[in-house]
């Protein structure tokens, strides 16, 4: 898991020293209209991934990424 984490963090590093500092805001705006999307789909209700996925243009993994990463922050409940 830690090797794992050390791996992600370089790839950001790599991801970072080629993209241009404006390509990073707009990805930063975007995931954040995204996750107010899902916020608003989910609405704390149980909802099935696949549909959220649907709803919003994600791939299944995309979305269980944006539910990870809401519940990581309290965003919406585990």
């Amino acid at each position: 898991m830690c090797q794992s984490l050390v791996e992600k963090v370089a790839r950001s590093r790599q991801l970072q020293a080629i993209s241009h500092p404006e390509i990073l805001i707009l990805f930063e705006n975007w995931l954040e209209e995204l996750e107010e999307e899902v916020i608003r789909l989910f609405h704390g209700q149980e909802l099935d991934p696949a549909h959220l996925a649907e709803a919003v243009g994600l791939s299944r993994s995309g979305v269980d990424f944006v539910l990870a990463k809401l519940r990581h922050e309290g965003r919406i409940a585990p």
